[in-house]
């Protein structure tokens, strides 16, 4: 056999072999995405719809309206009363978990990683050890907390619960991806006669900022989904965030499904928003450092 026949043939069975990769690939690839579409899809189906031809089992609307819309927005019936204020809480909620989960989890990195502080290390293995609690069997020692320091129903109970479940992980993500980083830069910019304070502003910050905004936007969506500690920690109605409030539409006896609907969609709007603005970041920022070259 020739050089360029079997060249050929390689060449041929390569190809036979991607192609079948490729069938592998679609065949579990495009149940999964129509599965994954479905709930996204029936969301919208509701929302487009009025009471009566919501529940017809048809694929598209009837009679598509923007009724639905108009009710929420406009505050229009007795579940909706606080929806703008409601909407309110969890902006200001997540953004304030964002930017708290920035400040705590970039300094702490910094100081275990380039400061290399005594005890920095066992201090965030101690951290990381409370993963292996779940989340659900600190609500009521959280409550109690909360209660002690007299911060149930205020945003600020909520914040600094999501705070100290987000910290943890935020911490060890950038203290992996600050490990990556050259020490010959911390000891250039010291020769040059940085202080720790410039190490950090001038040198640290502009290079993790890809982690920075993964970490952010983590920090952020976690917060604004948030269910089991928001009902636990705030219970008035113009102190709870949306996700508590829908719940409140499953307590009638005749529930208002498209209402429902059109709020969970108008509410999924914005961290899908945020999600696609800073896509390209997320797996490089939360899985840096994972790998070591």
């Amino acid at each position: 056999m020739t050089v360029s026949a079997r060249n050929a043939r390689n060449g041929s069975s390569f190809t036979f072999r991607n192609a079948t990769n490729e069938a592998k690939l679609l065949l579990i690839g495009i149940p999964v995405l129509i599965w994954t579409l479905l709930p996204i899809y029936h969301l919208c189906l509701f929302a487009f719809s009025d009471k009566q031809s919501a529940f017809s089992g048809n694929w598209f609307p009837e009679n598509p309206t923007i009724r639905n819309f108009e009710i929420v927005l406009g505050e229009k019936h007795y579940f909706l009363n606080h929806f703008w204020q409601q909407l309110w809480n969890s902006i200001f909620i997540a953004a304030m978990v964002g930017a708290l989960t920035l400040v705590v989890a970039t300094t702490a990195a910094f100081a275990i990683s380039r400061l290399k502080v005594p005890g920095g290390r066992t201090v965030l293995n101690m951290a990381l050890f409370t993963y292996f609690i779940p989340a659900a069997f600190l609500a009521v020692p959280m409550y109690r907390t909360m209660a002690f320091y007299g911060l149930l129903n205020t945003d600020w109970a909520l914040i600094l619960a999501m705070l100290a479940i987000a910290s943890p992980y935020a911490i060890w993500v950038l203290k992996q991806a600050s490990d990556k980083l050259p020490a010959e830069l911390d000891e250039a910019a010291i020769m040059d006669g940085a202080t720790p304070l410039q190490l950090f502003r001038l040198v640290y910050l502009p290079l993790m900022a890809p982690s920075l905004v993964a970490i952010g936007t983590y920090a952020v969506l976690l917060a604004w989904n948030e269910y089991l500690y928001a009902f636990l920690l705030l219970s008035k109605e113009n102190t709870l965030t949306l996700p508590v409030a829908l719940g409140n539409f499953l307590s009638a006896d005749d529930s208002p499904w498209e209402l429902l609907m059109t709020t969970g969609l108008i509410y999924a709007l914005p961290p899908a928003a945020v999600y696609y603005a800073f896509r390209k970041y997320m797996v490089s920022g939360l899985t840096a450092g994972a790998v070591k070259s």
